[in-house]
């Protein structure tokens, strides 16, 4: 190969007498690059950090960050309902945190990725590009040892995650979205991309129809997602028939699009 990326020959550094994990170091700088982001928004909100600091608390042990549960799909979905918990008994709207940490999640998923480059894992097929990864003959998956270079799935989701990180932070800051369509949002862009990466994986999964179990769980979540953002945004959560008079009330109607901001009229 006349140029590839180089996996890290250990995953774990040696200080003296402490030993560093960089698998675990990563899901670590991951949660607090989540939490700072998230506080930020949640302040700007009229929140406080105190909140965001007991959601976290909480929200991490749901994770079980220590078995690696970042990047499980129970993991984030019990994580979130345990930060929902948190969030309703202090008083404070769930939707409007769920946006609030929507960004700060797809962070947190692209930088753990970096923990699986430590670890040589997860990396897709076998490819000759420039890009490709090397991977030591020890962590090559079985009927695959005679390749060197793999694609590299950690660093394609880590470039996604943050390029979506700003695309949410751009419609947040462009669009009045209705809470939790910015979550709704964070939710499609992740699997929309997680279906992607599962078809060049090669780590061993359960297959439904020929497809891995994890990308049936992205399309399914990406087309449900994907549906109550429309629903929800465009159609104020109902759907209203087609033969209702124009002389009801337009509040009564709902939002019909995102609003821009600073497109709202007076008295609105």
């Amino acid at each position: 190969m006349i140029a590839s990326i180089p996996s890290p020959h250990t995953g774990t550094i040696d200080i003296g007498p402490l030993v560093l994990h960089m698998y675990g170091l990563m899901l670590l700088v991951a949660i607090a690059g989540c939490v700072a982001l998230t506080g930020v928004r949640w302040v700007n909100r009229g929140g406080d950090w105190d909140l965001i600091f007991r959601v976290a608390v909480w929200g991490v042990a749901a994770f079980e960050v220590w078995k690696g549960g970042l990047g499980v799909w129970g993991g984030i979905f019990l994580g979130c309902v345990v930060g929902a918990i948190v969030v309703k008994r202090s008083g404070e709207s769930v939707t409007k945190m769920a946006d609030a940490v929507a960004p700060g999640l797809l962070l947190a998923q692209g930088v753990g990725r970096i923990g699986n480059w430590f670890n040589q894992e997860l990396y897709g097929k076998p490819t000759d590009l420039p890009w490709g990864l090397k991977i030591d003959i020890d962590h090559r998956v079985q009927g695959y040892e005679q390749f060197s270079t793999f694609q590299p799935t950690f660093l394609y989701e880590l470039i996604y995650d943050l390029s979506m990180v700003g695309v949410l932070l751009l419609i947040d800051w462009r669009w009045r979205i209705r809470a939790p369509g910015l979550f709704a949002l964070y939710v499609s862009f992740y699997t929309f991309g997680r279906f992607f990466e599962e078809l060049l994986r090669i780590d061993p999964a359960h297959h439904i129809a020929g497809l891995r179990l994890n990308a049936w769980v992205s399309l399914i979540l990406f087309v449900l997602s994907t549906a109550f953002f429309i629903w929800w945004q465009f159609f104020g959560g109902k759907f209203k028939s087609w033969r209702r008079g124009g002389s009801e009330e337009e509040g009564d109607r709902g939002p019909k699009m995102a609003i821009p901001r600073g497109r709202v009229r007076p008295g609105n």
